[in-house]
This record gives structure tokens, sequence and C-alpha cells, in this order.
């Protein structure tokens, strides 16, 4: 195959924005100051020693176990405490189970608490515990709102594990939301503004970190709130913040030293924003050995991506992808599997069978983001892409292919989208006594990244202001102690 001279090629170069953070990272490379001291490490190991008192307390009072687990999830400090919590919930699931306790003698609140912590952890219970809330009708029961947010907003966040199938949960994610929208402007601003995140985006699809740096406030202003709880996640952010940026320092100078945005000067430059996948999938210490390998192996597959959509002629490109195929063991639609193989350097799951399983399996949760992060990303970008006549995206596809408007694809796609979370959630269910926990955990964290960056059919990525605060508060500002 015969290329032109490179002074014909019509090349569809895009105006990217230029890079935000510039070298600013690089400082905190090998930065000392960053080293945690004894004194600091001390006072969280005090913290967690009590809280740990508080978990396996024989306190029969199950509500507030459960709320204080909640607590320790929304934030993000519960990989402190993995196996306290895991006990705790079999406790009370088997009290539930074994010991033939009445859910129906539990009100509103206390069952979605109950049923949605039982399914982020792996429990299977039955969507019919919230029948007891519908009246002869078939609807969900009128509630006051303004009297009674808590039961309404936790009916809401445990819809969002909803499975196929479970038309209730569908009912009631509707109900709650409809319910909560209608009356926000009624509540307090602390709380109001709470609600209308978790409308936005609800806890099982958001980012722990991110949420937990808001939650703090919201946590304090609550009377009854644990201080030690409060102290120690404050601690822990910055202590992990502090890790994280040295990580994200190693990066840019790793790219700044290859070359990367001189040498592919058509290409996004966004070192920083691509840290941002593997931080919110596994933020742990024991993982940051991991985060530097995806953190630079995403920035190669970036520049990829960009040399596909915003460089390469047809004809260079097919050559370039035979050269690829000629390269791997099979083809892949989606990166994902790729970034999920390097999880080879974590100790808790190197082993062959979980490789087998990635690639050989094409198991059905991989499959389930890979698709819902393409038609996130095609929501969010392709009109500016079809200003370069580019590739069709699923939004044209579907135009085309069903006749209807594009108004009428996005409802489509949404409906795509929200059929994958069904399929992410039964995968977490079916698969724990399969998949060590940590994994699942870094595959359902890789589709909550998407739901931050594609929120609102915005690019963050490629657009990288609109990212801005949220590196900001992750990576910069520190909690104020």
């Amino acid at each position: 195959m015969s290329l032109a001279p490179s002074s014909e090629l019509k090349r569809p170069c895009a105006n990217f924005a230029p890079n935000i953070w510039q070298d600013i990272f690089i400082q905190y490379a090998d930065s000392q100051s960053l080293e945690v001291n004894e004194t600091m490490k001390q006072e969280v190991q005090i913290h967690k020693e009590k809280v740990k008192l508080y978990l396996s307390s024989n306190d029969n009072n199950i509500l507030q176990k459960l709320s204080l687990i909640d607590s320790i999830q929304r934030l993000s400090i519960s990989y402190h405490f993995e196996r306290e919590v895991d006990k705790a919930l079999e406790e009370i699931y088997n009290n539930f189970t074994n010991n033939s306790l009445l859910i129906e003698d539990y009100d509103l609140h206390f069952i979605a608490l109950l049923f949605r912590l039982f399914r982020q952890n792996g429990y299977h219970i039955s969507s019919d515990v919230f029948i007891k809330f519908k009246n002869i009708k078939g609807d969900f029961n009128e509630i006051n709102v303004v009297q009674n947010v808590e039961e309404i907003w936790s009916l809401y966040e445990a819809a969002q594990l909803r499975i196929h199938g479970e038309d209730i949960l569908e009912e009631a994610h509707k109900f709650t939301y409809n319910k909560l929208k209608s009356f926000i402007n009624q509540l307090s601003p602390c709380l109001g503004d709470q609600i209308n995140r978790s409308l936005r985006l609800p806890l099982h699809k958001t980012v722990s970190r991110i949420r937990a740096r808001s939650y703090m406030s919201f946590y304090k202003e609550n009377p009854s709130h644990n201080k030690v709880l409060l102290s120690l996640a404050k601690l822990d952010f910055n202590m992990l913040q502090s890790l994280h940026k040295k990580e994200i320092g190693n990066i840019t100078r790793w790219c700044k030293k290859l070359g990367f945005a001189t040498k592919v000067s058509y290409a996004r430059d966004r070192v920083v924003e691509t840290f941002f996948w593997p931080l919110t999938m596994s933020s742990e210490p024991k993982y940051s050995t991991w985060r530097l390998i995806l953190g630079k192996l995403l920035a190669c597959i970036c520049l990829l991506d960009d040399t596909y959509d915003a460089f390469g002629t047809f004809e260079e490109l097919q050559l370039l992808t035979e050269a690829i195929k000629r390269l791997i063991i099979g083809v892949q639609t989606s990166v994902y599997p790729l970034m999920l193989a390097t999880f080879i350097v974590m100790e808790d799951f190197a082993t062959k069978e979980m490789l087998d399983w990635n690639f050989i399996g094409f198991p059905k949760i991989i499959n389930a983001v890979s698709l819902m992060v393409r038609l996130a990303n095609d929501l969010a970008s392709h009109k500016f892409e079809q200003e370069r006549k580019h590739v069709a995206s699923a939004v044209e596809c579907c135009m085309k292919q069903y006749g209807i408007s594009q108004e009428e694809a996005y409802n489509r796609i949404n409906k795509e989208i929200s059929d994958c979370w069904k399929d992410i959630n039964e995968e977490c269910l079916n698969s724990h006594d399969i998949i060590p926990k940590p994994l699942i955990n870094c595959i359902l964290n890789l589709a909550r990244s998407t739901e931050v960056i594609y929120e609102n059919f915005e690019d963050k990525y490629t657009n990288n202001e609109l990212l801005k605060d949220h590196i900001a508060a992750l990576l910069l500002d520190p909690i104020i102690i």
C-alpha cells in the first residue's frame, strides 16, 4: 500500500486544550516533606483500634451498627476494617436468616440501609423486602418528604443496587427521585446539597474519595457523629493524598523525560487526568506500584487513542492496526481488559486463574464496564468529534439504525448504560465467591470513575478544566484538621 506524501495528507487534527497543570507535580516525585511522621501514624493507629472496638461491640442495636458501617464506607476508610465489617455484616445477616428475625418489624430507613449494605458486600437479599411499603394499588405509600427525608433518601440509594427483573426497585427509583427532586428546596442547605449530589451521582455510582471529602462536612453537622471516626477519616485522607502526590509526580517526570508532549504534540497532554483512573480504582497504599504501572500504561494508550482519532489517515491506521494485531493473543474492542491485566503486580490475586478469567473467560462484568465506558464516552464526545468528520459514534449509529432523533438516541443509549449497571450489580453478587473482593471493587470503581468523567454528557478528560476541582481535591488540597 502506497501512502501520499506527508505534505498532501489531510489529517483529522483536533484543537485540544493545553495541559493546565504543567510541571507542578514533578516537585513531589522525591519530596521528603510528604513523608508521614511517626506521630501521625501513631494517632491513626489509636483511632483505628477504637473503631475496631465499636465494630466488634456486642451491642444489640443493629441500626446503630449498620449506621457505623455506612459512615465508615462513606468516609472512604473501610479498607482499614475489612475483616471487622465483614464479620459484623455476617452476624447481622445470620440473625435475619437463621434466627428468623422479622424484617417486617423495621421501618423503611432500616430496611433500605440493610438491603444496600448487604448487596454492596455480596449478600443475596430479595427486593421483596420493600413490598410492605406499597399500598393496595401497588404504589409506594405516600411519605412526607420533609419529615421523613431519611427514609426516602435511603430507599433511593438502595434502588441503585437493582438487577434485571426487579420492577419494584425500578418503581422505587422513580418514586424517590421525583420526591426528592420536588422537595429539595425545602430542606436545609447542608442536607439539600448532599441530596442534590446524590441525585446527580448516587453513592453506588460515584468515586469514594470524592464522596468522602464532601461527606465529612455533612457528617460533622450531625450532633451524634463519631468524633474518632471523623478524625481518622481526615488523617487518612491527607496521608493518602501525600502518597498519591508522589505517585503522580513520578509519572509526570517519566512522561516528561520521554518527551510525550513534544514528540506527540497532536495528542491531548493529560498525564494528570489519566492518573484519575488508577487513583479512583484503588487508592490504598499497598497498591502504589500498581497505580504507577497503570498510570504509565494509560498515558501510552491515550497517545495511541489520539493517533487514531486526531492524527492518522485511514491508510496509515490500516497499517498500524495490522501491526498491532500481529502483536496480540486476540483483538479486544476495549482497552479495559488490558488495564485489568496490570493486576498481576498485586500480590492478592496475581494468579494464572485470574488472568485466564480476564482474557479467556470474557467475564460479563468486564464486558459490561467496557460497553458502559464506550457508550458514555460517545455520548459526551460525539458532537466535538463529528466536527472533524470523525468515524460515527454510538449516537450516529443508533440514529441511523433505528431512524430516530438525537434525543431518542440519547435515551436509548442511557437505557443501555442503565442495563450495564444491572449486569455489573448482578456480577458483583454472583462473583464474590470466585473473584477476590479487591478485584471486584477495582472493576466496580472503574465504572464509577466513568460516571464522574462523563457526568452530564461532558467529556471531562478532554475538557480538562471540568475535572480540575476533583483533581485539586484529591491531589493538592489537604483536609483541614
